[in-house]
């Protein structure tokens, strides 16, 4: 199992969640959040007055799959967040050691929103 985790511009979430679900991946997080990388602050005016933009908006997608779909969930994801342009965002995998569905008590892949290939969700 692993934990992916997402940043992109929020412009770009409605085109990833329907990458996603497209894909068959159903289970999703979504924060909004704040930061930077490769895109140092911005001078901007407002007012009359220069002031410097150190953190832009994003969006952070926290999403838990089994090892078989990990790739799919990266390529939707990568498909539908490039611009091309500096800002994109990035994509980090972590291995989950367990996940517990509070509802049923199901333990690890079980616990999983189930994905199928053709985009159809199964039993969730």
């Amino acid at each position: 199992m692993k934990l992916i985790t997402a940043v992109i511009r929020p412009e770009r979430l409605a085109a990833v969640k329907e990458s996603l679900f497209k894909a068959g991946v159903r289970g999703i997080t979504i924060a909004r959040v704040s930061g930077h990388g490769g895109q140092a602050g911005i001078v901007e005016q407002y007012r009359g007055s220069q002031y410097l933009v150190e953190f832009h908006d994003k969006i952070e997608l926290r999403i838990a799959v089994s090892e078989a779909f990990v790739s799919v969930t990266i390529d939707a994801i990568v498909k539908a967040a490039r611009t091309g342009n500096i800002g994109d965002g990035k994509i980090f995998v972590q291995p989950l050691e367990q996940v517990v569905r509070i509802r049923t008590g199901e333990r690890d892949d079980e616990a999983l929103t189930p994905v199928a290939s053709g985009g159809e969700a199964v039993g969730a």
